[in-house]
């Protein structure tokens, strides 16, 4: 099958467009490069430019009419930024988006797998969240990605459209090969964080929130390897139409994760002793528009992917230590 995988210069994008390619299939790269690095593209089919450049989106598909289906992965994707930049945030994540659902249906490209946020889940006692649970977003990067979701689900009852949504949990690591991983240069999320301070990149890891409603006080996350993330869209592109008729929707949202929950505290624990020495801390209050957490029931991802994932947490943060070792050299900074 051949895959146009918008964002795909990214963190995530890359590491899909490879275990695309490793299952038997092609992607085709589009993206801005506003966040994305050139380096991680490789050799691979690639168009530079917005994602709501119609005229553009015509090319690719003219030059690429066998394409089968779209993983829509380009967004921005940084909380805090999102309280800061909420214009930005709604024009490229949300009017941008609506340009490119609309010209793919107009172009007759129906399959979509969009990338969504478990951070939209509204708290539960129990920390686990099911797709059909209430949704509270907490930020405007949330916010864009629900309203993202309504969009599409009111658009594919409307048109030819077709849509499964994959609400995401934390992805952490990198690709097998070491090629690609976290990029951003002033990291956010905690374990690149956390592998800049083992490195001696950074001073300190900052622990932001210690009085939140959890075990330990800090926030809880459900983390999974990248690879087993990127394993999912590979389901969810084979198994497209199967899923939706065996829903019988003409959308469907399934949830990413692990199915378990991680305290900042205890990610700490494992991170520390898979390094074998402590990391140096801090604690701050919690950042603007941070999650207290969730973790995923993960029941519908299995049922109807036949996905779960199969790498430990260990692999996982010694990847993304490897990696943020290596990055230096792939990308010109640590």
């Amino acid at each position: 099958m051949k895959v146009l995988v918008t964002g795909g210069a990214g963190y995530l994008g890359s590491i899909t467009a490879k275990a695309l390619e490793q299952a038997g299939h092609t992607p085709v790269i589009l993206d801005s490069l506003l966040v994305g690095p050139r380096q991680f593209i490789g050799d691979r089919i690639f168009y530079e430019g917005d994602i709501a450049d119609r005229a553009l989106v015509r090319r690719v598909v003219e030059e690429h009419p066998d394409l089968d289906a779209t993983i829509h992965m380009a967004a921005r994707i940084v909380v805090p930024e999102s309280v800061e930049l909420p214009y930005e945030y709604y024009r490229d994540n949300v009017a941008k988006s609506l340009e490119l659902f609309d010209e793919l249906a107009a172009l007759g490209k129906n399959r979509l797998v969009f990338s969504s946020t478990a951070s939209l889940y509204a708290l539960q006692p129990e920390f686990e969240v099911r797709e059909g649970d209430a949704v509270e977003p907490t930020s405007p990067y949330a916010r864009t990605k629900l309203m993202m979701e309504q969009a599409l689900t009111d658009i594919a009852a409307a048109t030819d459209l077709r849509a499964i949504i994959l609400r995401y949990f934390n992805p952490i690591g990198s690709d097998p090969d070491l090629e690609t991983g976290y990029h951003l240069k002033d990291a956010t999320h905690i374990v690149p964080i956390m592998a800049q301070v083992a490195l001696g990149a950074r001073d300190t890891f900052t622990i932001t929130g210690t009085d939140l409603p959890t075990r330990d006080g800090t926030g809880l996350r459900d983390y999974l390897h990248v690879w087993d993330l990127a394993q999912a869209h590979v389901r969810a592109i084979e198994k497209f139409d199967d899923v939706l008729a065996s829903t019988g929707e003409t959308s469907t949202l399934i949830n990413i994760g692990r199915g378990d929950g991680v305290t900042v505290r205890e990610m700490l624990a494992s991170f520390e002793r898979v390094f074998g020495k402590p990391v140096p801390t801090s604690e701050a209050p919690p950042r603007p528009g941070d999650a207290v957490g969730a973790f995923a029931n993960a029941d519908r991802a299995h049922e109807l992917l036949g996905w779960k994932t199969e790498l430990s947490m260990d692999e996982a943060i010694e990847s993304s230590l490897a990696w943020a070792a290596k990055r230096k050299d792939v990308l010109g900074y640590e």
